[in-house]
């Protein structure tokens, strides 16, 4: 997670720099449903690269958004959640999927 002093002055900024990607806000919307299995999301998320996924994942994980789990079996298996501090995003994408089905109505 990133510091104080790293993050952006501006608050629009901030979200922005955390969750502003294409591919994070997909991530996103999948992990709201439930935990993901890496496979899982890949298959879901049509056209994203493995490498594109993982740095996506990885990025998430290190600003504190999504816990990553290893069960150990074998084969190993990881899934990938949101935490705490990820679900308070939940109002950001109800919001985002209001805005869009109502643009979707007017665009018609």
């Amino acid at each position: 997670m990133l510091t104080k002093e790293e993050l952006p002055t501006c608050p629009v900024a901030t979200t922005v720099q955390i969750i502003g990607s294409k591919w994070k806000l997909l991530i996103l919307r999948n992990l709201l449903q439930r935990p993901w299995r890496f496979n899982e999301l890949k298959k879901d998320l049509e056209g994203i690269s493995q490498k594109v996924l993982t740095d996506s994942l990885r990025s998430m994980e290190a600003d504190g958004i999504i816990d990553r789990t290893v069960y150990a079996e074998v084969p190993p298996r990881v899934e990938y959640a949101l935490n705490d501090l990820g679900e308070t995003l939940r109002p950001i994408l109800d919001a985002m999927e209001v805005w869009g089905m109502n643009y979707r109505n007017i665009a018609q």
